[in-house]
Formats: structure tokens, sequence, C-alpha cells
């Protein structure tokens, strides 16, 4: 088995992936701010405690048997869940560029804490070993 296999690491991975499609669409509320009916879309949380179950993904019609198959924009690995805000102005958008800019930055804490941990922790597995 790889070292990066092991649980700790393969849980780190998820979160750092998880973060970055959180701030791809934290980033696509913040550019819609000002797009009528837009509603602002968030991450739901990650859990570990559940087993993760596939997004289904729509994959597109070929109409003959030689077709390439295309690859879709496909949504991430993650399920993605529409913010409930209250605050909706006349056009319909519900964006507060705000409160995205507060998940932004708690976003970027969490990634950085998840990237630090994992550096470290394969450091000290190197360390252990005599690769350093």
């Amino acid at each position: 088995m790889s070292i990066t296999n092991l649980p700790l690491f393969t849980m780190l991975r998820a979160r750092m992936q998880w973060s970055q499609e959180r701030q791809r669409l934290l980033a696509e509320n913040v550019a819609q701010a000002d797009s009528p009916n837009y509603r602002p879309r968030d991450l739901a949380p990650l859990r570990f405690d559940q087993p993760r179950t596939a997004v289904a993904s729509l994959g597109l019609d070929r109409t003959q048997a030689n077709h390439i198959v295309g690859l879709t924009g496909a949504p991430g690995r993650f399920q993605d869940t529409a913010a409930r805000s209250y605050d909706v102005r006349p056009s319909g958008n519900a964006v507060n560029v705000e409160d995205e800019m507060i998940k932004v930055a708690a976003n970027q804490m969490d990634y950085q804490a998840a990237a630090t941990l994992y550096t470290r922790s394969l450091g000290l597995i190197k360390t252990a070993i005599g690769k350093r």
C-alpha cells in the first residue's frame, strides 16, 4: 500500500478537493451578483461518517454507434445545494456579496489547514522512515 493511500491522506485530499469545488461555486456566485433571478449555490458539508453516493451525471446522446462519447460539463463529485437567502432584490437576485466573501475567506482557511496538515504528515512519515 502506498503511503498516500492511508485513510488520513485520503480524507485530507477529499477535503482539499471539496474546498476547490466550493471555491469554484462561491466565485460563480460572486460573478453572478448582478444577474436577474440568480440564486447563490453552495456545497453540502463534507461528511466522512457516511459512505459517498455517486452523483448521477447526464451524458450526451449518441445518434450513431461510431460517434465519440463526449465529456459532459459534469458537476463535481460533491453535492451542491441552493443557499437559502431571504434577501432578494427586485431583480430576483439573492446574492449577498459580503456573505459570499466571508465564505470565500473561511473556505481558504480550511483549504490551507488541510494542505498544511497533509504536507506535515507526509514530512513526519518521511522522517520516520529516514528519507529526510
